[in-house]
């Protein structure tokens, strides 16, 4: 018996010849250094990004680019009250759900089936989680990135291809070239893959993306207060018994004393009201169900997802003009109603059959209401007193109105709304009253 240590060393394999190497983990991946090549800097990306995020010339209409439908001057959602924002080749075609905000989704991390909030007890199974669109089914901001350069009701590019030789002639191609090689224009995919990244940096940019610069954050850093109004809206946005809007859209420090996002970016099914003037819905066999389809296709056999859609952030939500994926509302007054009517009085705002009878949610099918969220401020019996009054709606949308960034309000209220540049753990030092940046010849 040999012992430990004094064994004669194995015979070497023969190296690997390069046919058979196994090829390493990380090629391919969005993030993975390159050989021989320096990465491109933070600085680098983030410039390049913002450049293609203003770029309408990377659309097939030659006329809508990313900021068409998020406009830094709208917090980065839609500028104006459409619905859904028109796009395609032709610049009319009207997209599938409403355009969201892409601010504050920093910590959005990719979907799971199964999430465990990071809040001191992970025994607690969340249940669908993350991922960017309504529908979660992109992993990160760069694969959400791509998206539209594809969408036939967005940018409208047929492929891969006609983005990459849209880039190859825009006026940053050799500053794409400096960041990712003088052949990066020799392979279609890895140019696609490089402006996707850019633009994922540019969406990480602290000062354009999560300035944290509201009244509220000033609040939280006791530099102000929040006037009557605000406060009794503050308390019953997080009332259980009220307007229970904290349980989904939180409202406190994290656990590790960072600033709060207004969203726990949980999959949920409120039964918002089918909305009658999208194209899509002239069919009256179609329904959008969210997680289970039809636009995400790899959970349509999990019925108990249909009708679930991720919860967004409501930092700056007072400047939208059209609420929920479908744009159903235009008024932050009545969304705020919705929740607090929507049971007591579903007359209000569903429509109804052949024989006049409410048909409640309205645009989910029937076999799918037991995923409908029945917890407050829903639950009440058609009848009874809605879970807010309407002094009661007017007090937590003065609250909502606390969250809008400084650069989104009108110059004389933006100083008073973010004074001072103290930092919290989770949030940077912020100048007062930032402004979000626009090319002098953007859209």
């Amino acid at each position: 018996m040999a012992l430990v240590g004094c064994e004669r060393p194995a015979p070497q394999a023969a190296a690997a010849t390069p046919a058979t190497a196994p090829v390493p983990a990380y090629v391919g991946a969005a993030y993975a250094p390159v050989p021989g090549r320096p990465q491109p800097s933070a600085a680098q990306l983030t410039a390049l990004g913002r450049r293609i995020f203003f770029d309408a010339s990377l659309s097939a209409s030659g006329a809508q680019s990313c900021a068409s439908c998020h406009d830094p001057r709208h917090a980065y959602g839609p500028p104006n009250a459409l619905s859904v924002q028109l796009g395609g080749a032709d610049g009319r075609t009207p997209g599938p759900r409403a355009s969201p905000s892409l601010r504050y989704l920093q910590t959005l991390a990719a979907f799971s089936e199964h999430h465990h909030d990071n809040d001191g007890d992970d025994s607690i199974d969340a249940g669908p989680t993350g991922g960017h669109m309504w529908d979660g089914r992109a992993d990160s901001a760069h694969a959400q990135a791509a998206l539209p350069l594809l969408s036939a009701a967005e940018m409208a590019n047929a492929s891969i291809g006609e983005v990459a030789h849209k880039l190859a002639r825009a006026a940053y191609a050799d500053e794409l070239r400096a960041a990712f090689g003088d052949d990066l224009f020799k392979d279609d995919a890895a140019a696609f893959r490089a402006a996707s990244l850019a633009l994922e940096v540019f969406q990480q940019s602290p000062v354009d993306f999560y300035p944290f610069t509201s009244k509220f954050d000033a609040v939280l850093r006791g530099q102000q207060k929040l006037d009557a109004a605000e406060a009794r809206g503050l308390k019953l946005f997080n009332a259980p018994d009220k307007g229970n809007c904290a349980a989904c859209h939180i409202s406190e420090r994290t656990p590790d004393g960072a600033f709060p996002l207004f969203t726990d970016f949980g999959m949920i099914a409120i039964g918002v009201p089918r909305h009658r003037g999208l194209a899509a819905n002239a069919d009256p066999d179609f329904h959008d169900l969210g997680l289970c389809g039809p636009t995400r296709t790899d959970l349509r056999d999990h019925p108990e997802y249909c009708g679930l859609f991720r919860t967004p952030s409501l930092r700056n939500v007072a400047v939208r003009q059209a609420f929920f994926h479908n744009g159903v509302f235009h008024s932050l007054e009545e969304a705020v109603r919705f929740y607090a009517q929507r049971d007591s009085a579903p007359g209000r705002w569903y429509g109804r059959d052949a024989r006049g009878r409410t048909v409640r949610f309205d645009d989910l099918p029937a076999q799918y209401h037991g995923n409908i969220n029945t917890e407050p401020p829903f639950g009440q019996h058609r009848g009874d007193r809605p879970a807010l009054s309407e002094a009661e709606i007017r007090d937590v949308v003065a609250f909502l109105k606390t969250l809008t960034d400084a650069d989104q309000l009108p110059p004389s209220n933006s100083t008073s709304a973010s004074i001072s540049t103290g930092m919290s753990k989770g949030s940077s030092a912020r100048p007062t009253a930032l402004r979000a940046w626009a090319p002098t010849s953007g859209p």
